[in-house]
């Protein structure tokens, strides 16, 4: 591991299940997360993921990379264009720094059809010989 190391970008298809069952799992039942004609009615033009399935596909995303063994200390986003099914989100990142006590931080953006669609930090921490 080191400083300016990218991850491999990482595709995710965008489909209804997806944002049905993340909201779901999540517990977050706002209709704007599964009801396409409630979801139309207060302005959007689609059902659209929720923040906490972004937030699980950054993790997933960092920790792929760095294997079995790596544990997410921290993870700070920003959600920007929605993502709405039949779209694409790519996944990209870059080690920006490490830490004295053995962690990375990780920046990450997901990008979509419409634009970023999250931007954030992850830091991570590796056991020594495990990256």
């Amino acid at each position: 591991m080191k400083v300016g190391e990218e991850l491999a970008p990482l595709e995710i298809a965008v489909t209804r299940t997806l944002i049905v069952s993340g909201a779901v799992a999540s517990r977050d039942y706002q209709d704007v997360h599964h009801d396409a004609e409630l979801a139309r009615e207060k302005g959007s033009p689609d059902i659209f993921m929720n923040i906490l399935t972004t937030n699980g596909l950054v993790g997933r995303y960092v920790t792929d990379h760095f294997g079995p063994s790596a544990v997410l200390r921290r993870i700070a986003i920003r959600l920007g264009a929605p993502n709405y099914p039949g779209d694409t989100m790519v996944l990209s990142g870059k080690v920006t720094a490490l830490g004295d006590d053995g962690t990375a931080e990780v920046s990450i953006v997901g990008a979509n059809g419409l634009g970023r669609h999250v931007t954030g930090t992850v830091t991570i921490s590796v056991p020594e010989g495990s990256a």
